[in-house]
């Protein structure tokens, strides 16, 4: 069983996350943070984050994404590089190779790529 006491950021309040993109929100292009970011709309395009990310349960993510470790409870179309964690819900669903020292597939969680662990 994952231990989620180095997943602190499961339980953090949106108003821990510098920027939220609301679910009334699409983008397109090439984000770039260093605090924490949390997706509830539509992004395409690159993410880079030196921080935490979250794609909330109704996000739909189709880019490639850099950044610390990433929570996924909604749809990522891309490749998925973190650095500490990636962990996908049972109601998320990934599609692209991941690349992390911890990787966590919830049961019920849909996953189609690669996986590779580093250390």
């Amino acid at each position: 069983m994952y231990d989620l006491k180095d997943s602190d950021f499961f339980d953090m309040d949106e108003e821990a996350y510098d920027t939220v993109v609301e679910n009334d929100i699409s983008f397109t292009g090439t984000v770039k943070m260093k605090k924490p970011f949390m997706i509830r709309g539509k992004i395409k395009g690159h993410i880079e984050s030196e921080s935490d990310l979250v794609v909330d349960s109704n996000a739909i993510v189709d880019a490639d994404i850099t950044a610390e470790r990433v929570l996924i409870r909604g749809r990522v179309k891309g490749n998925v590089r973190a650095n500490k964690l990636i962990f996908v819900t049972a109601s998320g669903t990934l599609i692209g190779d991941i690349t992390s020292q911890k990787i966590v597939l919830e049961p019920g969680s849909e996953f189609t790529g690669k996986c590779t662990m580093v250390k």
